[in-house]
């Protein structure tokens, strides 16, 4: 079928039973409108994949709404009950966009229809408290209501299983399995009140003893230190000021007009932390009080973006990357005896700095595909080993193991641990940071994102790749590539010689272009949003402080090159 033919047929089937009477008329609605609207929301089903589902919320098979959503819960509801003779128990959590409550409350009836015990939380928790209670609670699968940093207009189902990491291989497939066998009138919608029962405070209480006990690492003055917070309208308002003030920090400033939940965001024009509008307030906060650090958390407390004063005295944002470094250096510092029984993780578009720091503290570094939860597999994978810490470039950083997924919290606890300790000792985070180019090579990122929505979009974004995939890039900035890495066809071949030898990763759509220098271009398509990503990478020695600007200048010059000779 065409596209015309396919957007007539989901009509049809959307403007009868088992859709209620509400969405057969809105649906009748955005067809007498006949706009892109309509065809976006009818072309095509909005897809559970091995991150979840995401989407804009509206009615349509394309849509986050309560029978695309239903569907998934059925699905994991049979397969829970396929594979389990006992009752098991479901958390759900959800964060504080629109209509995210009301959906968390059908998706919770639904489990409690198919016989399964759920903890629903009572109000709006972050995404690393729900992996906490699922671990805690020691249920069988997790689902939390977000999406993430994402437009007001979009919402998402993200799922994790009993370990309390998102959802991997096999289980991802087995679910998605289900999910697509699933047929619309087979949803169960009626409710059993006593399969619900409320979490809250008790999850709490534990979420930030825990939180302290593995982030509260320093020997500091903790009370001199100026923190400046904003949870930009999301869920961490409550839990990331109690984890802070009772390590020890007072001197804590809530930014008032942003801790407000708030699903439209607005104050701001994205949820974002790592971009610097979405902080704007706060340092405009940070400036008139003179604060030490800028914490920022997006809508669902998983990322967390940091802004500290330059040599200028200027906030300037910590990237993914640079926070990385610095806090996988301050933990490793604070560790004592050492050795390659312990292992840090991080993700394939992330710096190689992180190898260098792993490689002088002796301890393992693996490295897993783009997203948090191949680091959190990395725990069950490898259980003879002790996890330490893990971060990816996209300001995700989880600090040991008592939660399997980003966990802003403990994260920005951290990042204030380091930033105090530097201040007691007279320097800065920024100092620190320069110190680790120093100590292990500079080593500069940039990320391009490029927007592409609809079908078209998505049309657009596999003719870049494949272009890529067909280019014949043999150099990159004048350097000759060492090896290109097709995580599609699981190879890595040498351009030069034409040798190819096989990648040890699960199949996925990235590519990694990487020069005799280090120099690195990788490219991936997102995962959760309708844009295609380029992630540059590039590193130079650094003698001294004298000549960070320098160096810096140097290697950003180099990126914009690369940037003109890919045509990004």
């Amino acid at each position: 079928m065409n596209n015309e033919e396919i957007i007539q047929k989901n009509y049809l089937e959307w403007t009868q039973f088992p859709f209620d009477k509400e969405t057969i008329q809105e649906v009748q609605k955005l067809k007498n409108d006949n706009n892109s609207k309509f065809q976006d929301s009818f072309y095509k089903d909005l897809s559970f994949g091995t991150g979840g589902m995401r989407g804009i919320v509206g009615y349509g098979p394309n849509r986050v709404n309560k029978y695309t959503f239903g569907k998934n819960t059925q699905g994991i509801s049979n397969y829970i009950n396929k594979i389990s003779d006992d009752k098991e128990a479901v958390v759900i959590a959800y964060d504080c966009r629109n209509q995210s409550k009301e959906l968390a409350n059908q998706v919770a009836e639904i489990f409690s229809s198919n016989n399964i015990k759920v903890y629903l939380f009572s109000s709006i928790r972050p995404t690393p408290e729900l992996s906490y209670a699922l671990i805690k609670l020691k249920c069988i699968c997790g689902i939390v209501l977000t999406a993430s940093h994402n437009p007001p207009e979009y919402n998402g189902y993200k799922v994790y299983w009993k370990d309390g990491g998102q959802i991997v291989p096999p289980i991802d497939k087995k679910l998605i399995k289900e999910i697509e066998s699933i047929k619309f009138e087979e949803i169960n919608f009626v409710k059993n009140d006593s399969n619900i029962q409320l979490i809250d405070t008790e999850i709490d209480s534990s979420f930030i003893k825990d939180s302290i006990k593995n982030g509260k690492i320093g020997e500091s003055k903790r009370e001199e230190y100026r923190v400046v917070f904003t949870p930009i309208h999301g869920t961490s308002y409550k839990l990331l000021p109690a984890v802070l003030i009772g390590a020890g920090f007072k001197d804590f400033h809530i930014v008032d007009k942003q801790a407000i939940p708030d699903g439209n965001f607005s104050t701001v024009k994205s949820p974002n932390p790592e971009e610097q509008e979405a902080l704007e307030i706060a340092i405009k906060k940070a400036e008139i009080l003179n604060a030490d650090i800028v914490i920022g958390t997006d809508p669902d407390a998983d990322r967390v973006g940091l802004a500290v004063k330059n040599h200028q005295g200027d906030y300037i944002i910590l990237n993914g990357n640079q926070m990385m470094i610095v806090l996988t250096e301050y933990i490793l510092s604070k560790k004592e005896n050492l050795d390659q029984s312990f292992f840090i993780g991080s993700t394939v578009v992330s710096t190689n700095m992180i190898k260098h720091i792993a490689n002088y503290y002796n301890v393992d570094f693996k490295v897993g595909l783009t997203g948090f939860k191949w680091i959190g597999k990395m725990i069950n994978d490898y259980k003879n080993q002790k996890f330490i810490s893990g971060g990816e470039e996209s300001y995700g950083y989880m600090v040991g193991d008592f939660v399997r997924d980003k966990d802003a919290i403990t994260s920005a606890l951290v990042a204030c641990e380091l930033g105090s300790e530097c201040k007691t000792n007279n320097s800065s985070i920024i100092d620190y940071l320069i110190n680790c180019y120093i100590k292990y090579g500079f080593y500069k990122e940039r990320l391009i994102s490029i927007k592409k929505e609809g079908a078209k979009g998505l049309e657009e974004i596999s003719d870049i790749m494949n272009s890529l995939r067909t280019s014949g890039i043999k150099m990159i900035d004048g350097i000759k590539l060492k090896f290109i890495k097709d995580f599609e066809s699981s190879s890595k071949q040498d351009p030069v010689n034409g040798n190819s030898s096989k990648l040890d990763f699960p199949k996925s759509n990235v590519l990694i272009f990487e020069a005799e220098d280090g120099t690195t271009v990788a490219a991936r398509p997102s995962g959760t949003e309708p844009k295609i990503k380029f992630y540059i990478s590039v590193n130079s020695k650094l003698e001294s402080k004298s000549d960070y600007l320098k160096i810096d200048t140097l290697l950003e010059n180099k990126i914009e090159r690369i940037i003109k000779e890919f045509e990004f």
